[in-house]
């Protein structure tokens, strides 16, 4: 690794010798803002790839930005170019479809020979393996504030070509408190949850309540695709095992969450394709998987990802969490949501998803009205318990007279 000036790094940048090179860019939280501005300053046309990017990705003409899971900082871009892709197969489309050109990291300061790529490792091994295969360039933002988080982002400084020292304050997103709603979610999900389950819970305020309602669990595990601070205080609280380590592919939060990961074994970040690996979520007895939903339909088709035809987010990592939970012995693979829609005025419990379904076959949908337990369960019971246990009572009369053919509203459950 070579520390250079800016105006260095850039001539470097310029001399790229392609047309319109594909750089895979660290995400969500940790994405290298100085780092892409003096590439973008450099580069006249390439192609942008990055998980989750937050504000601040360049938007103009020549940048193509392409991601299988989309964030703020490219929603709604004409320019967008977005993959349907289940996060754990990411490594295999730099391999046959989209290899990475260059890399851009948001990295630690050296330790130990070494540098990690702190709060954002999920598929940034596999770019960083394919990059260097194909003779591409990896470049470094160090940065001393961010943390040093142990397992597969460590990497040796040999594996960077370039960096530049940068520093500036991670992003901590926001908190919202856990409303009346999301806090009876919350309730109800906790009660699949028993002593000695593992895990898997996203970033948002329903996953925030599940967390916050788990005081009373024992020797949880964490086998996560992302963590926050609500994975802190059950530390804190005394309910994870303290003989497992907390795993995951990335992480954001409070400041205090940061200082918590760093140089910490009790917490390991790895590579996507490990950790969405469905045949090692399966592997965890009680595997409990909570994902979220914009809707969910009689037939148990979640939609996570589009908001009137248009692409809002993407697949994640919730159909390799699903299927692995579904396998996993006593497991749970739960949907939750708020079963009525604000904004649009609508219930988010409908009786056929007129978007293209992010997963399927649940174990259990949840609202704050209930759950519905529904594996193998017949059609007809299934839709069933999605009305009664789940759905708003306002949209209940309406989904009744929709079920058609799904079932009759007479009948055993069953």
């Amino acid at each position: 690794m070579q520390i250079v000036a800016e105006h260095e790094l850039q001539n470097r940048f310029g001399a790229l010798p392609l047309g319109e090179p594909r750089a895979v860019v660290s995400g969500n939280f940790a994405m290298p803002h100085r780092l892409l501005a003096l590439f973008d300053a450099a580069v006249e046309s390439y192609r942008i790839f990055a998980l989750n990017a937050q504000e601040g990705v360049p938007v103009r003409p020549g940048v193509v930005p392409e991601t299988p899971f989309v964030g703020p900082g490219m929603r709604g871009l004409p320019a967008l170019d977005y993959l349907p892709m289940r996060l754990s197969l990411v490594p295999r489309l730099f391999d046959r479809a989209r290899p990475p050109d260059v890399v851009l990291l948001h990295t630690s300061t050296p330790r130990r020979n070494k540098v990690s790529l702190g709060t954002e490792v999920n598929i940034l091994p596999a770019a960083i393996e394919r990059a260097r295969a194909r003779g591409g360039l990896v470049v470094a933002q160090l940065n001393p504030r961010m943390p040093y988080t142990l397992g597969d982002g460590e990497l040796d400084l040999d594996d960077i070509d370039l960096a530049v020292e940068v520093d500036e304050a991670l992003p901590s997103p926001a908190r919202r408190p856990v409303g009346d709603v999301t806090g009876a979610i919350g309730a109800e999900v906790a009660t699949l949850v028993e002593d000695g389950s593992t895990i898997q819970i996203g970033i948002g305020e329903i996953p925030d309540a599940v967390l916050a309602s788990l005081g009373s669990v024992r020797d949880i595990g964490v086998w996560s695709e992302a963590i926050s601070d609500g994975v802190l205080e059950l530390e804190r609280g005394g309910v994870l095992d303290d003989d497992r380590t907390i795993v995951t592919t990335f992480l954001f939060g409070s400041p205090e969450l940061y200082a918590f990961v760093d140089d910490n074994p009790r917490v390991r970040v790895l590579r996507t394709e490990t950790v969405n690996d469905p045949v090692a979520i399966a592997s965890f007895p009680r595997m409990c998987s909570l994902n979220t939903a914009l809707q969910v339909d009689l037939f148990d088709q979640a939609n996570a990802s589009f908001v009137r035809g248009r692409i809002y987010s993407g697949f994640g990592g919730q159909p390799d969490f699903v299927v692995g939970a579904l396998h996993s012995d006593g497991g749970h693979a739960v949907i939750a949501l708020a079963s009525w829609h604000a904004k649009s005025d609508s219930s988010t419990i409908v009786p056929r998803l007129a978007e293209p379904a992010t997963s399927f076959q649940h174990s259990a949908v949840v609202t704050e009205h209930g759950r519905a337990l529904i594996f193998g369960r017949s059609q007809r019971a299934q839709a069933r318990l999605l009305i009664e246990e789940t759905a708003h009572p306002d949209a209940r009369a309406e989904l009744w007279d929709a079920l058609g053919t799904v079932g009759a509203r007479s009948g055993p459950a069953r």
